[in-house]
């Protein structure tokens, strides 16, 4: 039956897309349910619109962030009502999420998508994906959940819900190797888009100019995440970390400057609001990415995620912190199997950068750690050397292309061996 769904599907398609003698336009669905992704999918979705073999058009359909949207991105709802953190929050939120899904996967279903592709978030879009499957839709999901650090059997999972599992990293291929899903090791899309000329300094001078911060300012990085409830767990104690970086500074009679980036307007308004018991400090709020920031800063404190790589690729010093509530802590510790959370750690399997997490997330251990890090930074000839080492790797995937292209040409050969194009 599901065999007979998935020809079905290919022939339906197929003759939709014809039209006396031309193909019309392919519909891909996407969701993404964090910034990350949004980001991750923007890169693909412009891949995809320029590569040859989808000169008849593409239209995109799904959830997604302002970059998706950039790209042409027909939004179903907002990415807010996917953003959920911990173990707590998913549970709390679950008939909200179950109603969007059902929502998604007719959507999707009615429009008949020819292919779709999951961003991340993957409890979510597991489910989504294993829907639409088994209806005949090719589905990929680009970005392989964390297995080498824990739950290593969701790799079953993924070869149930989709046709192609993109790799962000080279030594997570390895564990799909004997399941039913094609895993492609796409590299990784910032090691492509941050070149070693962002490292040098007049990049750090130009985006000093961008957020008017001066330029013997000592100029600190704040990165408490992207979630409210990151932020609500994160800030105070980076606050209070900064407030004590900022006295050491001050008996040399330097300046320090706090900049702290806000993925959108609401975010902002919390920071806004949470950096009230800190007036002492001197900070500026940036709406948008955390590139800014992290080119304009000396050092930078980091939630853990992909700003620890963006850090690590810019070659600034940092310390990787994290917070989670009480349950959901309790939880990770039970299944994470990895001794790391920044990905300079993870790479390399050794401490590069120093990892402060839940009760070690104290404000005088961050102060010291990062002040340690700045000093080293500078002292050390050979201290962004690893950081250097593990660009190439991360570069340009397996196809030599970097990855939002070598994605693309993934999700090309899906459309293709699927009978699509």
């Amino acid at each position: 039956v599901k065999r007979q769904c998935e020809e079905k599907s290919a022939r339906v398609g197929a003759i939709q897309r014809f039209n006396k003698g031309h193909f019309m336009t392919l519909t891909i669905g996407l969701v993404a349910g964090e910034a990350s992704g949004d980001n991750l999918a923007a890169g693909l979705m412009a891949a995809l619109k320029s590569h040859p073999a989808m000169s008849g058009g593409i239209r995109f359909l799904g959830v997604g962030g302002p970059a998706m949207v950039a790209q042409g991105l027909e939004p179903l709802a907002s990415i807010d009502e996917l953003s959920v953190n911990g173990f707590k929050e998913p549970i709390l939120r679950l008939p909200q999420l179950w109603k969007l899904y059902r929502r998604l996967a007719s959507t999707f279903q009615q429009e008949n998508i020819d292919a779709f592709i999951g961003i991340d978030f993957n409890v979510f879009n597991f489910l989504l994906e294993g829907r639409l499957k088994d209806s005949g839709i090719p589905t990929a999901h680009y970005v392989s959940p964390s297995v080498y650090a824990w739950r290593r059997g969701r790799t079953k999972r993924v070869a149930r819900s989709a046709d192609v599992i993109f790799c962000l990293f080279p030594f997570e291929p390895v564990f799909y190797a004997d399941l039913p899903v094609r895993a492609i090791f796409v590299g990784h899309p910032l090691a492509h888009e941050i070149t070693e000329a962002d490292t040098k300094a007049d990049k750090q001078q130009w985006a000093r100019k961008q957020l008017g911060v001066a330029q013997s300012d000592v100029v600190l990085a704040m990165l408490p995440g992207s979630r409210g409830s990151e932020i609500e767990l994160m800030l105070e104690p980076f606050l209070q970390a900064a407030e004590i970086i900022q006295a050491r500074f001050a008996e040399q009679n330097k300046s320090v400057k706090v900049v702290i980036p806000c993925i959108n307007a609401a975010r902002e308004a919390q920071v806004r609001k949470g950096i009230e018991c800190a007036p002492q400090l001197d900070i500026h709020i940036h709406q948008g990415q955390a590139r800014l920031a992290l080119l304009a800063c000396d050092a930078a404190l980091v939630k853990s995620g992909t700003s620890t790589l963006e850090a690590m690729l810019l070659k600034r010093p940092m310390v990787v912190s994290y917070r989670l509530g009480y349950w959901s802590h309790w939880i990770a510790r039970l299944l994470v199997r990895t001794p790391y959370v920044a990905m300079p750690n993870i790479l390399s399997n050794k401490e590069l950068v120093p990892e402060l997490l839940q009760d070690q997330a104290q404000p005088e251990s961050l102060a010291q750690a990062l002040l340690g890090e700045l000093e080293n930074s500078r002292s050390n000839g050979e201290y962004f050397q690893p950081f250097a080492n593990m660009r190439k790797t991360l570069e340009e995937g397996e196809l030599g292309l970097g990855a939002s292209n070598t994605a693309a040409q993934g999700i090309v050969d899906l459309l293709q061996e699927k009978g699509k194009l």
